[in-house]
C-alpha cells in the first residue's frame, strides 16, 4: 500500500511515494515481531527479570545482605574491642582493690600526686 503525497512549491511539482515502512501494517509486523521474540526467549527474560529483583530491588537483595555482613563484622570487631577493654579495666580495678602499692603507682602516674618531701618533674614528649 502506498500513499501519494502531493507538494506545490512554486517551482516544481512532485509527487512522493511514500514507502510501505510508514502505514499500519509495518508497525503491526514490528510489534508482532517483538511479541514472537518475547515468546520464544519468555524463560530467559523470566530469570534476568528475577535475578534483577532478587540481585537489587528486593528489600533482602544480595547488595543490602552484603552491606548488611560488613555492618555485622565491624559490630562484632567493635563487641571484641570492649571486651578486652573491659577486662583489662576489671584487673586494674582487682588490682588496686588488693594492693596498695598499685594505688599510689596510679595515683602517682596518673593525677601526679606526691609526697609531702617530694618534688614532682613532668617531662612531655
Amino acid at each position: 500500500m502506498y500513499i501519494i503525497l502531493w507538494i506545490n512549491t512554486p517551482m516544481v511539482r512532485k509527487y512522493f511515494y511514500l514507502c510501505e515502512a510508514l502505514t499500519v501494517g509495518y508497525f503491526m509486523t514490528q510489534l508482532l515481531s517483538f511479541w514472537n521474540f518475547i515468546g520464544r526467549h519468555k524463560y530467559v527474560i523470566t530469570v534476568v527479570a528475577f535475578g534483577l529483583i532478587i540481585g537489587f530491588l528486593d528489600e533482602n537483595s544480595l547488595v543490602r545482605r552484603a552491606k548488611y555482613r560488613h555492618e555485622i563484622n565491624q559490630l562484632n570487631s567493635e563487641i571484641e574491642r570492649y571486651q578486652k577493654e573491659y577486662q583489662k579495666s576489671t584487673e586494674l580495678l582487682n588490682e588496686l582493690a588488693t594492693n596498695p602499692e598499685a594505688l599510689e603507682k596510679i595515683a602517682r602516674e596518673k593525677y601526679l600526686m606526691k609526697k609531702p618531701n617530694e618534688d614532682v618533674f613532668v617531662f612531655e614528649k
